[in-house]
């Protein structure tokens, strides 16, 4: 009797001991929805970054594994929007360079973005800090949660019945993984609207692209100026045209140099010039209206997959398909009485540009700009979809 009474005293013990590392574990909820193991997170914080990049507009907000590891989840849980069919990922997605092939894109109940959605490669090193198109954002902070809050993108306007970021606020709360990802990043379970600003800005921030043959040429040379090693005669060549600025004659006519990209797109970030105003593309989707104030674009990084094929559609429009319609776009800049914010450089002598490009220098520039192409960030798992 007294062993009997001793085996399940030991039993009893044993069961307890489970029972209480089982409910001990601070990490339960993340385990059953997502492939994240919290004692093991991804690298997003100690990346590095080549040498020859120079900008960088991370701020006071430093990326830690764990506050990007929170944006990971957030830019992919459809939760964030309020019918649950909707995330950040559905317009910035992986494969394409974490944009959208679709024109404009599908927000919740049929609702569609007024502008075709915007590259997210190497935000980091923007040489602009503002965001959207238009710059209506003045940081990538501010932007984070403006789709969450707009009635046609992801819903939690306001407007129509429909909740406020407060009401999202709540239904996170709800959510047991998100207790226990806001107290790995932050210390307690608090979720807040500037919280998860934080930590998606960190998560779209280390989402960075360094590895294509531009970069593996460029580490070999003192400055974007010199031949690379690496490349073609062709992809030197683009190179070069996309440098050096072009020599006009009194009617804007390209009589030598390059075609001046450099000027707006300026290497090594390929990041849009600040200063610049619109580039001649003024039209609003699905309308004859025009829209002047879209001064803003992506990385020039990862416009075209390993197949030299676009990733997306080009400009706030998606008007041109291919790399070659925006090169023809470049070539000939007609003069518009509409537009009274077209950049200066497009309009030398305050005239349209005519950069008379022949059919080997386009050539050369889509060769070049192919060299742009990097590879791990279609497919490392650290900025894909955490879900299981």
């Amino acid at each position: 009797m007294r062993l009997y009474t001793l085996v399940l005293s030991l039993l009893l013990f044993s069961c307890k001991d489970s029972l209480d590392t089982v409910t001990s574990d601070p990490y339960v909820e993340i385990q059953k929805a997502l492939s994240i193991n919290p004692s093991a997170l991804e690298n997003y914080a100690a990346q590095g970054k080549p040498a020859y990049v120079n900008k960088d507009n991370t701020g006071a907000n430093a990326i830690t594994d764990k506050a990007a590891t929170l944006g990971r989840v957030l830019f992919y849980d459809k939760n964030l929007s309020t019918n649950n069919t909707i995330a950040c990922a559905s317009c910035h997605k992986q494969e394409f360079a974490f944009g959208d092939t679709a024109i404009s894109s599908l927000g919740v109940e049929n609702g569609r973005t007024i502008r075709h959605s915007m590259r997210l490669i190497n935000t980091r090193y923007a040489n602009e800090a503002k965001f959207f198109w238009n710059e209506r954002a003045a940081s990538l902070e501010a932007q984070t949660t403006m789709p969450i809050v707009d009635h046609l993108e992801m819903g939690f306007s306001g407007q129509t019945g429909r909740g406020t970021i407060a009401s999202l606020i709540t239904k996170l709360n709800g959510i047991g993984y998100y207790k226990e990802l806001f107290t790995l990043a932050y210390g307690d379970a608090t979720i807040t609207e500037a919280r998860m600003q934080t930590a998606l800005a960190q998560f779209i921030r280390s989402i960075q692209s360094f590895d294509s043959k531009y970069d593996i040429g460029r580490a070999q040379v003192g400055n974007d100026a010199a031949p690379f090693p690496n490349f073609t005669a062709q992809e030197n060549a683009g190179k070069a045209l996309f440098i050096n600025p072009p020599i006009f004659n009194a009617a804007s006519e390209r009589i030598a140099g390059g075609f001046g990209c450099q000027g707006c797109h300026q290497a090594p970030e390929f990041d849009i010039d600040p200063n610049t105003r619109n580039n001649g593309f003024i039209g609003v989707i699905g309308s004859n209206q025009t829209d002047l104030d879209n001064t803003r674009s992506p990385s020039l990084r990862d416009i075209l997959n390993a197949a030299g094929v676009a990733n997306t559609p080009f400009m706030h429009t998606a008007a041109s398909a291919t790399i070659r319609q925006v090169l023809n776009h470049y070539n000939t800049i007609a003069a518009n009485p509409r537009n009274t914010n077209l950049d200066a450089r497009l309009k030398p002598n305050n005239i349209g540009q005519n950069l008379q490009m022949t059919p080997d220098e386009i050539n050369s520039m889509v060769a070049f700009l192919r060299t742009l192409t990097g590879k791990d960030v279609y497919t490392n798992k650290k900025w894909g979809n955490p879900f299981l």
